[in-house]
Parts: C-alpha cells; sequence; structure tokens
C-alpha cells in the first residue's frame, strides 16, 4: 500500500498548483463580491462578451501578442472563461472548432491582478470601440445588460448559462481560512496525484467507477484544468486520454449516483493506499446560507482603521486563542484477548483543559464493529488527544458504568501540524496497558486523524446574573467571591473567569441652558476592582466611552431587515435570528431564532455581508470573530437585556418601515415600542428560559442542553440521529444501517452531532450512506466518466 502511494507520488504534474490555487481563492472570492455574475440579464450579457470580444480578442493575442506583457482579462469574461475551462474536454472542441488551437492562459493574467491593464484596455478600445472593457456592477444592475443581444461570429453552443449557475456554489465550500494555506495545499496537491493514480489503476483494470473527491482535492482538480494545454497534456501522459469532468450531477441522496460513487471512491482508496479518504476541513459544509441582501451594500470605499482601543474597552481584552478542526477515526486493534473481542470501543480526550473541547467523547472501532465512524470537532491546537481502549458489553451511552479501560495512548497535536505528517497521520499505536489489565503483547490501535491549520478561534463571553434565579432561569447565579450588588451582571469567559460586572444606572448632565435632563450609562467594574463608564444614552443613540462607536437604530433609507446599527470605524448592521455563518442547522432549530442577533459587517471586501457576531438575547451568551468588535457587541447585548428587565423577554423584532425621526430611541419588544433609556430595575425570571450560559450540561437526550456540549443518543435502523449541544463540544452518535447520519461541530451540520460551535464531535454513517462530512466534484474515467461532488460518507459539492 505504501509502495502504492509513493507511486501515486510520481504523477508529474506541468503546473504549480499550490501557486495557482491561491490565485485561483483570490479571483473566486472578487466573482463573489460580484453576484450579479451568477445570473439573470448580467451572466447573459457577460457571456455573450466573452463569445464575441473575450475569445477573438484572445486568439489574436496567442497567435501574435498584441503588446509588451500579459493581457488582463475583465472580470464578467474571466469568470465565464473560467467556468467553460471547467468543462476540459468541451473546451478543448471548442476552441479547435472555432480557433484550430486550444486558447490557453499563457501571457495572460487575472483581472484581480491586473499588472498591465492599461496596454488591454488601449487595445480593447481600438478592437471594440463600441463596448466597455469593464462591466461594472452600476452596469450590470442596470437596464443596459437587458438589452437586445445580437452579434454573428465564432460562438460555443456549450450551455454557459447552466455551467456558471453549477460553480456559483463551489466558492462556498472552498471559502475557508485553511485552504489558502501552503502547507494544507501541498498535502491537497499530494491527494491530488493519488486521486489520478487511481483512476488509472481502474482504467488499468477495466473498473467502471465514478470516482468522486473530497474538496481538497476538487480544489486542485479545478485549478489544473484551468491550465488546458498543461491539463490536457499532462492527462494524456498520465492515462492516455484528457479526463473528463462533468459537474452536472447534484443529487446527495442515498443510493443514487453521488452516494454510490463516494462509497466506491472511499473504499478504492483505503484498500489502495492503506490510508483514510477523509480530510479534516475538505468535507462538505452543507447548502450556502441564505444572503443577507441581494444586491450589494453601498459601502462607498470604507476602509477598515485600527483604531488603539480605549480603556473602557481593555477591561474585557481576552487573549487570542486558535483552533483546529480534527477528524478522527479508529481503525483496527491488535493483540487483544479473544473473549473481549466485539466489545471494544474507545474514548478520547484532550490532556490539558481546552476551552472549545473539554470532554471525553467515544468512537467504536472499525475492524471489531464494521461499522465506520469519524469523528469530527474542533480544539486548540495544542496538547495530546488521549485514548482508552475500553471493553463493555454495555451500550448505554456516552460511557457505560461497567466499561473497563485496558490500555491508553496520546497523539501530540504539535506533532501533527508539523511539516513532517502534512497534517494527516494514520499508524499503529502502541498502548499502554492499565494496572487493572495485562497482557502477554501490548495492545495497539490503528489511529487515522487529520487536522486543519490553526486559524484564530472566535471570543465567547457570557453574561450572568448575580443574584439567586428561579429554577427556570437561563442565567446562572454567582458563587462564591464574585457576589455583588443584586442589580449587577457579571460577564464571563468560556472558562468561568470573570471579566468584569456591568450596570446601567441613571446619571445627571447639565446642558449649556443649564436645563438638567435624565441619562443612563453603563459602568462597568473590572476584576481589579476599577470603575468604567462604558456608554452613555444621549436620547437618540448609545455612545461607547473612548472610542470612536455609537448604537441607533437603522436610518430611515436602510429597509433590509435590519434592527441596530454599530457605527464607526465599520459598518456593522444587526439583523434578528441567526444569519448567514450563524444559520441554524438541524438541531439548532429547536431554538426560537428570534432569541438571536447576529452582526454583520458590510464593507467593500464583504459587500454582501460578512456575519461577525451572535447574541443569544436568551442564554446571555456572545460569540465575537474578531476582538474590535467584542466591547460594542458586549455592551449592546446588555443594553437589550436590561430593556428584556423591564419589558419582559419575547424577541426583538424590526420597528418597519414607518420609523420616524423621534423614534430612535425606540426599539419594538412584544410588539410595543420600548425607549432604549428605558430600563431598570433587576433582572426578572419571568420569561427568560433556556440553555445554560456557563457550564456544559453532563447528558441529554436528543439535542444537547442549551449552549453547552450534550450528547446525542445512539440511533438505530432507519432513524436520524441526537443532536449535539448547539454551542459546543456536542456529540452525535452514529446512525446505523444506512440511516441518515451527521456532522459535529464546525462541519455542515446534520441530524446529530455538535451543530455549530467548536468541539461537536458528529459521527459518520455506515458504509458510505449518504450525510456525515465531505465535499467534492466526482470525476469518471474514460468513455462516460463523470464528476459529481460528495462530502464524506456520504454528500457532493
Amino acid at each position: 500500500m505504501e509502495m502504492e502511494w509513493k507511486e501515486a507520488q510520481k504523477t508529474v504534474i506541468n503546473v504549480d498548483l499550490v501557486a495557482a490555487a491561491k490565485r485561483q481563492l483570490k479571483f473566486l472570492a472578487a466573482v463573489d463580491r460580484n453576484r450579479w455574475l451568477y445570473e439573470g440579464p448580467a451572466l447573459e450579457m457577460a457571456i455573450y462578451r466573452y463569445n464575441f470580444y473575450w475569445l477573438p480578442l484572445l486568439a489574436k493575442h496567442s497567435e501574435s501578442p498584441l503588446f509588451e506583457g500579459p493581457l488582463v482579462v475583465p472580470l464578467d469574461c474571466e469568470w465565464v472563461w473560467h467556468c467553460h475551462r471547467l468543462n476540459p474536454v468541451r473546451y478543448k472542441s471548442d476552441c479547435e472548432e472555432l480557433y484550430g488551437t486550444i486558447l490557453d492562459n499563457h501571457n495572460v493574467v487575472s483581472s484581480v491582478e491586473g499588472t498591465s491593464k492599461e496596454e488591454t484596455e488601449q487595445v480593447w478600445k481600438l478592437m471594440y470601440p463600441d463596448e466597455p472593457y469593464e462591466m461594472d456592477a452600476t452596469r450590470a444592475l442596470s437596464n443596459d445588460t437587458s438589452k437586445q443581444i445580437s452579434g454573428v461570429g465564432k460562438c460555443t453552443k456549450y450551455a454557459l448559462v447552466y455551467a456558471v449557475k453549477r460553480q456559483s456554489s463551489f466558492f462556498y465550500q472552498v471559502d475557508r481560512p485553511h485552504m489558502s494555506n501552503d502547507l494544507y495545499l501541498a498535502g491537497a496537491v499530494a491527494r491530488y496525484k493519488g486521486f489520478l493514480h487511481q483512476i488509472k489503476r481502474n482504467k488499468e483494470r477495466s473498473i467502471k467507477s465514478f470516482t468522486v473527491p473530497t474538496y481538497d482535492i476538487d480544489l486542485i482538480w479545478h485549478t489544473h484544468q484551468l491550465y488546458p494545454s498543461a491539463y490536457c497534456k499532462d492527462l494524456i501522459d498520465i492515462m492516455g486520454s484528457v479526463l473528463e469532468h462533468d459537474d452536472t450531477d447534484s443529487d446527495r441522496t442515498k443510493g443514487m449516483k453521488l452516494d454510490v460513487g463516494f462509497s466506491g471512491t472511499t473504499n478504492f482508496w483505503e484498500d489502495r493506499y492503506g490510508v483514510r479518504y477523509w480530510r479534516a476541513g475538505a468535507m462538505y459544509r452543507g447548502s450556502a446560507p441564505s444572503p443577507v441582501r441581494t444586491t450589494p451594500y453601498p459601502c462607498l470605499g470604507l476602509e477598515k482603521k485600527n483604531y488603539a482601543s480605549g480603556e473602557c474597552q481593555k477591561i474585557i481584552n481576552l487573549p487570542e486563542t486558535e483552533a483546529i478542526e480534527v477528524m478522527l477515526e479508529f481503525v483496527g486493534v491488535k493483540n487483544v484477548p479473544e473473549e473481549l473481542k466485539g466489545s471494544l470501543f474507545v474514548s478520547f480526550s484532550k490532556t490539558q483543559p481546552d476551552s472549545i473541547f473539554n470532554a471525553k467523547r467515544r468512537l467504536t472501532i472499525l475492524s471489531e464493529s464494521g461499522e465506520k465512524q469519524v469523528a469530527c470537532f474542533q480544539c486548540q491546537p495544542v496538547g495530546h488527544l488521549v485514548f482508552e481502549v475500553m471493553s463493555s458489553s454495555a451500550s448505554n451511552f456516552p460511557m457505560p458504568k461497567s466499561a473497563k479501560i485496558l490500555a491508553s495512548g496520546s497523539i501530540s497535536l504539535e506533532d501533527l501540524l508539523s511539516p513532517t505528517h502534512n497534517l494527516i497521520m494514520e499508524k499503529w499505536l502502541e498502548m499502554v496497558p492499565s494496572s487493572s489489565f495485562r497482557s502477554s503483547q501490548p495492545i495497539c490501535l490503528r489511529v487515522a486523524i487529520s487536522a486543519t491549520v490553526p486559524t484564530p478561534a472566535p471570543y465567547t463571553l457570557h453574561m450572568v446574573c448575580s443574584r439567586p434565579f428561579a429554577k427556570g432561569s437561563c442565567f446562572f447565579p454567582l458563587s462564591g467571591k464574585i457576589q455583588l450588588a443584586k442589580s449587577w451582571t457579571c460577564v464571563i469567559d468560556d472558562n468561568g473567569n470573570e471579566l468584569v460586572s456591568l450596570q446601567m444606572r441613571d446619571f445627571k448632565s447639565s446642558k449649556v441652558n443649564q436645563e438638567s435632563m435624565s441619562r443612563k450609562e453603563v459602568i462597568g467594574i473590572s476584576k481589579s476592582g476599577g470603575t468604567h463608564r462604558c456608554a452613555e444614552f444621549t436620547g437618540s443613540e448609545w455612545l461607547l466611552i473612548d472610542s470612536h462607536w455609537s448604537i441607533k437604530l437603522p436610518r430611515k433609507a436602510d429597509e433590509d431587515g435590519c434592527i441596530l446599527e454599530l457605527i464607526g470605524n465599520q459598518n456593522v448592521k444587526f439583523f434578528p435570528g441567526r444569519r448567514l455563518d450563524y444559520e441554524p442547522k438541524h438541531c439548532q432549530k429547536q431554538r426560537n431564532d428570534q432569541d438571536f442577533l447576529t452582526a454583520i459587517e458590510f464593507s467593500d471586501e464583504n459587500p454582501y455581508g460578512k456575519a461577525m457576531a451572535l447574541l443569544d438575547l436568551k442564554s446571555g451568551s456572545i460569540k465575537v470573530k474578531e476582538g474590535w468588535l467584542l466591547f460594542p457587541s458586549l455592551i449592546l447585548a446588555f443594553i437589550l437585556v436590561e430593556i428584556i428587565k423591564k419589558e419582559g423577554y419575547n424577541s426583538l423584532i424590526p420597528s418597519g418601515n414607518n420609523m420616524k425621526e423621534k423614534d430612535f430611541s425606540t426599539v419594538k419588544l412584544n410588539g410595543k415600542e420600548t425607549n432604549l433609556s428605558a430600563v431598570q430595575g433587576n433582572l426578572v425570571d419571568s420569561d427568560v428560559s433556556g440553555g445554560n450560559a456557563v457550564m456544559p450540561a453532563k447528558g441529554g437526550t436528543g439535542c444537547g442542553s442549551g449552549c453547552g456540549s450534550g450528547c446525542g443518543n445512539n440511533i438505530s435502523s432507519g432513524a436520524c440521529g441526537g443532536c449535539g449541544g448547539c454551542g459546543g463540544g456536542g456529540c452525535g452518535n452514529m446512525a446505523k444501517n444506512g440511516s441518515s447520519a451527521r456532522c459535529g461541530g464546525g462541519c455542515g451540520g446534520g441530524c446529530g452531532g455538535g451543530c455549530g460551535g467548536g468541539g461537536g464531535c458528529g459521527n459518520m454513517t455506515k458504509n458510505g450512506s449518504s450525510a456525515g462530512c465531505g465535499g467534492g466534484c466526482g470525476g469518471g474515467c474514460g468513455g462516460g466518466g463523470g464528476c459529481g461532488n460528495k462530502l464524506a460518507v456520504g454528500s457532493n459539492a
């Protein structure tokens, strides 16, 4: 098996695929900022320009360079060209039919690089004086693109509209920070070579197969195809023909072509190479979330500015932490007494406190159970994963009471993340026997594990009431030394560390004419005992002290559904519910979605919005992706919870489009307008219930309790598995016998597994049935081999 892998790595590819993949990701991001290119009249105009302007210009430049330096392709034409090249057989035949040769990208650069754009524009104007070089968003969204498109010239008959629509969802699957990392991409290139070698071997043995890649392989495959001449030459040298890439199949249903193809690909790969086919960070993420806007936000060149944090912001500064996504499978076990076989499983945990993954979970062993269980979870990239081989005849979950530890071992995460292992490790691990178990030979466990490179982890805060609450309350009372006056709210981190205590109170301020007016302010007491004014209400907005931020109702002109705006260095709006990255997956829907607010930043880089924070007003938790938004999000969440104190909890709803200037100090709660400053008294218990905000739940069936790490129960034939905690560390077990599987924390979500936040452990299904984690775009070989995209143990891209 190792020799077969080494043979695969001898595959010669005449493109620097790592560098080219990074350029492709940069280009796809630019297209995604111009989503008018995905459909409608603008797409039709782009296809027209591609056929009648770009291809003739490229053909002329390829035959005899029109100027010194590379040609720069316009963005809209490049997008259509990109999608055309992703059908390499059709692109080759079209070019040869229309222009007598393959039109390659030699001496052509992307629109996002554009080092010689002025020279290209000059040539374009000479050749096409009546057609602008650029087709920008203003023109794309105007009636100009809906004019009658006509022309006489060479034109492909390939259905480019449908080709573009099929590719428009690809960027969401690969738009992840680790995908552009050199180490991760190097591993993807190695796996792509293994992918091609597997197709070659199947072809040599006349094995008909529909080979389906994971998303890391698919990204590299797409990248290779973007160099048409090199791709055709390389594939002919490798397997004697140009490998087809058919992306027309998207049905992920169990038993359909993609599901069967991925199962076959997995089996061939693991039998041939002796390593797992799945890979952390390369699996299907589920469908893209619903957009906040259908048109780009007019950001008017707003740039991010880094200002020094004010004193009050510094009181809740948290250290930056990193997270990795991990996938784990126990493949086999050796040297176990015969009488213990059939009762074995493995528990796994971390050696040191981990704010993301701090629980003990269990998986079966493939060779013992015949069931392929793969855990997917997030954790901090330090310390060791500890494994305990256990024996028990009981099957209760999460840990049979009668289970006995036979042996234990560990793997260093730092070792896994080193360049030596390329983020992937599969080996026999010699275990240390427990004191109560003796064997003539040490037990050996076959461990398969992969990880993504570390990326910044989100910040998580919890607001906790400082006095005892009724049984139904979602806020835990403080214990021990943190007892304060009953009107204070304490803010803690995921580890339970006290950061700051907040209180809202009245204060008096005098105008120039000595007229006195009542106002509100938010006071914070730091852990060291210092008192800080954090925010004050001015009558129409909340001003954050010693910062560049204010919180107010949206301008009347904004009718996109936001209910509050954060005005300052960036353009941030707050929307009801869980939006974009926080959109609920399966078990998360058990929560009322109107308990949440999502902070979405709009900028030139993200004109359609980027989810930056999630405020859970029922459990009192705040999740924030970047440090600059931590303080504003906390203060806003505190203010809104204070409103809930006075008005009673139901949900925040938009005030509608008839909001007047005088109403800028109000939001609607329970169907009536409430002044943002009119909040007094102590936190009430009446309508505030839900998941705990501090400690993880210790169990639970079905969905994990609240915001902690619950465990989903094991489900038998034909059922849908339990759901892990919707926020951290949930563990959803496998559904047997072809039932729907699930994704753990960080994966797209399924019927089980930790949905959303890090640490969820979701287990894949047996024998490649649908769901789980995976992705990619399949490809067959020879005549009729196609491509469809499928996630690990059952899903496609």
